[in-house]
């Protein structure tokens, strides 16, 4: 699911990117304090120390749609968009895996 290249549902394909706070919050549609909120509870985890230099990985992008998402269609909070997100990357690894071995 989440990976170095992502395609999301506008067309865009991130690799290897960096976005200040700024330009996440504009590719996400949201205001930075739903960014803190979501960097608090490890949906997205910037590089840097202070939010004035944070750098974002585009696999944060992708993270931050899905939180917002689970946020919008099912009512979780950002702990349960942490938590929904980690459980599913976590599916993926051993499909993966499963996938491997069975070849």
């Amino acid at each position: 699911m989440a990976g170095d290249v992502l395609s999301l549902m506008t067309g865009e394909v991130l690799e290897d990117v960096e976005l200040t706070l700024g330009e996440l919050c504009r590719r996400c549609g949201v205001p930075a304090e739903h960014v803190f909120e979501l960097v608090e509870q490890g949906v997205a985890e910037p590089v840097g120390r202070d939010p004035g230099v944070w750098r974002f990985r585009g696999v944060s992008v992708y993270r931050v749609r899905c939180a917002l998402r689970l946020e919008r269609d099912l009512g979780v909070n950002a702990a349960g968009a942490a938590l929904a997100l980690d459980l599913l990357e976590e599916l993926e690894r051993l499909r993966v895996r499963r996938w491997r071995l069975e070849d």
